[in-house]
């Protein structure tokens, strides 16, 4: 497989990753080397790293953020790809300081790619949402 060395494709890697940890794994060596799309030791790994590590770190502050603007939806419904996603635009929204346009953009790709055609414009609410309320 080709390596990519690219800020998306950081994003998605970093997205693998956490769904892995969201489903029970620990994201190894093993998952890293074989399976993703980054090459090691490069900017954009160094990236997905901060990125992975950030949300882990983050999750319970992130999660609250979700919650918040979960009409009618509590975080144990969601799909655990669309809350993975969340968690990812949310760290990089409120600790990142990524664009709020640029982030938004990334995780509603994100959504359309990885999960349901409904998935999209669900997480382009909530991290809409959440943008204005913060004033981002």
């Amino acid at each position: 497989m080709e390596k990519i060395d690219s800020r998306p494709a950081a994003r998605i890697t970093a997205m693998k990753l956490l769904y892995e940890w969201e489903m029970g794994g620990d994201g190894g060596e093993d998952t890293r080397a074989g399976l993703l799309e980054i090459a090691p030791g490069g900017s954009e790994a160094d990236y997905m790293e901060s990125l992975v590590f950030g949300v882990r770190e983050n999750t319970p502050a992130i999660d609250e953020a979700i919650e918040a603007f979960l009409t009618g939806w509590r975080l144990d419904r969601l799909r655990r790809v669309d809350l993975v996603i969340l968690r990812l635009a949310v760290y990089e929204l409120l600790y990142a300081g990524m664009i709020p346009a640029v982030a938004i953009n990334e995780a509603v790709e994100m959504a359309h790619a990885y999960s349901t055609p409904e998935a999209g414009p669900f997480v382009n609410g909530i991290l809409g949402a959440l943008a204005r309320d913060k004033g981002l």
